[in-house]
């Protein structure tokens, strides 16, 4: 699914060359639901965007479904993070003037997909989440925890393989995140990879496997609940 090899990311100040992700070596198979975890400035968002294909700054090797992104040029990869990703945002991302099945609609407004078909897959997505008698509110009259419901609707609406989670819970009470990581459950025994950065450890008992980051390294990688470190975790410390 993911293969990382020789990952790197860095930022110019003046003289000075900061690393925020160093030899990043990382494999993840379908399937799996990984948790990144980590103190702030550990390079976790870094990681993050860099899957989401949202930055550009990167070196190294990055394979996503064997397609080898570092060769590809901006558009080439937009175009895989349309097909193959969905984004979950902390702070929810939706468009505050489109109601809540507009918003939903958004990521197949991109694809080239009659118009009655798309309203029959927001149908059954609005349905799959509980939130019909929300499709003409608009956010700003929604709870926080119902427009992270949206967002992961909005999210995983076009299928994504991969699913990508930065601090889904963040600004969430306790139940709203309980229903928001039992939904990630749910995807995930579905078939969807997740990866998701978060602070709690409640959120990565959900998943399979903990990456643990400090400093830009990978300085642990284990199955969750099990102890076990990978070998892996040498390579990036070393």
């Amino acid at each position: 699914m993911i293969e990382l090899t020789n990952v790197e990311r860095s930022y110019k100040a003046g003289h000075e060359q900061t690393f925020v992700l160093r030899r990043i070596n990382l494999l993840i198979q379908p399937g799996e639901f990984v948790t990144v975890m980590g103190p702030s400035g550990a390079g976790k968002s870094s990681l993050l965007n860099t899957l989401a294909l949202l930055d550009d700054g990167w070196t190294g090797e990055y394979l996503l479904d064997g397609e080898a992104i570092h060769r590809m040029q901006r558009k080439q990869r937009a175009e895989v993070a349309r097909r193959k990703i969905g984004m979950v945002f902390q702070s929810y991302h939706l468009l505050d003037d489109l109601t809540v099945a507009e918003n939903i609609d958004l990521p197949l407004s991109y694809k080239n997909m009659p118009r009655s078909e798309r309203q029959a897959l927001v149908a059954d997505t609005l349905d799959r989440f509980g939130i019909v008698g929300k499709k003409d509110l608009y956010p700003s009259q929604l709870s926080g925890g119902q427009q992270q419901v949206v967002g992961v609707a909005r999210a995983v609406i076009h299928s994504p393989s991969l699913l990508l989670a930065d601090e889904p819970t963040g600004n969430l009470h306790s139940a709203q995140a309980t229903d928001i990581m039992r939904l990630f459950r749910s995807l995930n025994e579905a078939g969807t990879t997740i990866l998701q950065v978060s602070h709690s450890e409640s959120n990565a008992a959900y998943g399979t496997r903990v990456i643990e980051m400090r400093d830009g390294w990978i300085t642990e990688d284990r199955a969750n609940g099990s102890g076990s470190t990978s070998a892996q975790t040498g390579t990036n410390a070393a």
